[in-house]
C-alpha cells in the first residue's frame, strides 16, 4: 500500500522550495528555471489566464513568447501546500491582480518522479472578481 500520510514536514519543505523557486523565476522570466520545473511530457498540461498549453513544447513556446515584466501578482492572500505521502503535493495561491479588482487563483499538482525529483504535471491559473467573495 502507498503511504498518503498528509503534509510530512520535510516533504512539505521541499515541494514549497521549488515552488518558490518557480515564483521568483516568473518574476524575471527565468525560462530555464520555468522549464525545469514542469515535466517535460506531451502528457503535462498548463492552463493560464491567455493560453491554454497541452504538453512540455506548447508550455514552453508560450514561456518564451511572453513579454518580461513584474508578472500579474500584487500580493499574496493565501498559500496552501498539501502533500500525499513523499510523492504527491498539490499547491494552491490566491493572490490579488496587480491593478485590477480581480483575485488570482493558481494551482499545480506535483508529482516526485525517482530519476527527475518533484516536477509539475498539471498547472491552472484564474481569476475571479474580488466582489465574488463572501
Amino acid at each position: 500500500m502507498t503511504d498518503m500520510t498528509p503534509n510530512i514536514p520535510e516533504v512539505v519543505a521541499e515541494v514549497r522550495a521549488r515552488f518558490e523557486a518557480y515564483e521568483a523565476a516568473l518574476e524575471v522570466k527565468d525560462v530555464d528555471v520555468l522549464d525545469a520545473t514542469f515535466w517535460e511530457s506531451p502528457h503535462t498540461i498548463r492552463y493560464a489566464l491567455h493560453e491554454n498549453g497541452y504538453g512540455f513544447d506548447q508550455i514552453h513556446a508560450h514561456r518564451v513568447a511572453r513579454p518580461q515584466g513584474p508578472g500579474i501578482k500584487e500580493e499574496r492572500r493565501r498559500l496552501e501546500i498539501l502533500t500525499l505521502g513523499r510523492d504527491w503535493a498539490v499547491v494552491n495561491l490566491e493572490f490579488k491582480v496587480r491593478g485590477r479588482e480581480l483575485i488570482g487563483r493558481q494551482s499545480q499538482t506535483w508529482a516526485r518522479f525517482p530519476d527527475l525529483g518533484w516536477k509539475v504535471v498539471a498547472a491552472h491559473v484564474s481569476t475571479v472578481s474580488e466582489t465574488a467573495f463572501w
